[in-house]
């Protein structure tokens, strides 16, 4: 075949294909789409099947060595398989099929190495690559129209070389593989790299130009063995027809363009709507949490949970907001002085109790006082008289310790000045057979650390 008659014969079959595109395109009505940014990629087309026709040629773009001073172009044609996995990348699977062929017309005599000429019959070539969409022209459309790729892979080709020696003899490899007659051909390994540019015909189809250097993984493939250190290598430069597959509702999501979804997405009063209401949502969260932290009076326990609201300011409270306990006033009726306290005085209980009693507050105010004057470190011991279970005394007398550090603490004592312990029947004062003995173990002593 030579150049001319190939060249007919491909601005044929893109006349046809061209036929193809625009019943496709007459037929096939644009789809609706109501697909979201991330809404992911079930909501679009994602699978296409392409078919493909060019010129196969023993050469590269990039250069190199050749075996032949010559070479030809032949046509190759091919099918192909993609899943898109998302606006950028995809997943796509070729077979293609042609010959290779070139002469050493320009080298002295006509021959080098031996050789004339080489013919390869390529009975497959079948490779996987990943195709990446590196630019497109209409960006900020939702939809684009043209699109950039590039691609790179691996695959195995299956081939047959045929030599014409100088003495005008063809040799050929048949047989010497297996025992496969003309079924027997070479196989190896070679990777794909490609360029090439998707024009939208239609919703459904696409037409792709596209360059494709394949690197053989050995040197046999015209079956001259010129350098060792060498691998043969082919391009296939091709025209062909993508036809999207699934259903027409969706659109195809190789010509998405996400960050023009996107910018439409914001425009949609809907989602503006949403956005609206997300806000007055949060407003409304913040105002919640600023009532929760109001505390009118300035007791230090917020309107939320002060149970005595408008304490004046000053008032000791405890946890619920409410007044603490106000000792009553030593009379003085025998005309001497009131006992002075220490503040170290032992403070008793009422039965299965933990609460404080009026008489023990002078006590724990005259403690408070030699805490915050002169600092210091206390702890607090609880203990229960031998009434109930040892594990249930042992906690009452934990929660009477605890009630003397509260109450220091809530006068102004600062909590890591305190540690309160329990002891429960541990270390009795009294004996616990009479009520009165009972009576005296129902305690807490202060000391000093």
């Amino acid at each position: 075949m030579n150049y001319s008659t190939l060249k007919k014969g491909v601005a044929a079959s893109l006349v046809a294909l061209v036929g193809v595109s625009t019943l496709a395109n007459a037929q096939d009505a644009p789809a609706s789409s109501s697909a979201k940014v991330f809404g992911g990629t079930a909501q679009y087309r994602t699978w296409s099947l392409g078919i493909n026709a060019g010129v196969l040629s023993p050469v590269v773009v990039t250069g190199g060595t050749n075996d032949f001073t010559n070479w030809d172009v032949n046509l190759g044609y091919g099918i192909s398989l993609r899943k898109q996995l998302s606006h950028a990348f995809g997943l796509e699977g070729n077979i293609m099929r042609g010959k290779l062929s070139g002469t050493n017309k320009d080298a002295i005599g006509g021959v080098r190495n031996g050789v004339k000429d080489f013919e390869t019959k390529i009975q497959y070539a079948a490779d996987l690559r990943g195709v990446i969409n590196i630019g497109t022209v209409d960006f900020l459309k939702r939809e684009n129209s043209v699109n950039f790729f590039v691609s790179a892979g691996y695959g195995l080709i299956a081939f047959n070389p045929t030599t014409t020696q100088a003495n005008g003899t063809t040799v050929d490899d048949k047989g010497k593989y297996g025992e496969n007659g003309d079924n027997d051909y070479i196989k190896q390994a070679y990777i794909p790299v490609g360029v090439g540019v998707k024009f939208k015909v239609s919703d459904r189809v696409a037409f792709n130009l596209a360059y494709t250097a394949n690197f053989v993984d050995g040197d046999n493939l015209d079956r001259v063995y010129a350098n060792a250190t060498t691998k043969d290598k082919f391009s296939y430069g091709s025209a062909g027809l993508e036809f999207s597959l699934g259903s027409k509702a969706k659109p195809n999501l190789d010509w998405v363009n996400p960050v023009a979804l996107m910018y439409d997405e914001l425009k949609d009063p809907t989602l503006r709507q949403e956005v609206e209401a997300l806000k007055n949502r949060v407003s409304n969260v913040e105002k919640s949490v600023e009532d929760l932290k109001k505390d009118s009076d300035g007791d230090g326990v917020a309107d939320q949970f002060d149970k005595c609201a408008g304490t004046p300011a000053g008032t000791k409270v405890d946890g619920s907001g409410c007044p603490l306990p106000v000792p009553a006033p030593v009379v003085e009726n025998t005309g001497t002085a009131a006992p002075m306290v220490s503040g170290f005085e032992t403070i008793q209980f009422e039965f299965n109790s933990s609460v404080l009693k009026t008489e023990s507050y002078p006590t724990l105010d005259k403690l408070s006082s030699v805490l915050k004057e002169n600092g210091g470190k206390v702890t607090t011991k609880g203990y229960a008289s031998s009434e109930g279970t040892a594990a249930y005394n042992m906690k009452l007398s934990k929660d009477r310790a605890n009630s003397v550090k509260t109450y220091l603490v809530n006068s102004g004592v600062n909590a890591s000045q305190v540690t309160a312990k329990g002891f429960g029947e541990a270390s009795p004062i009294a004996s616990n057979d009479t009520e009165e003995g009972r009576i005296q173990n129902r305690r807490v002593e202060t000391t000093r650390n």
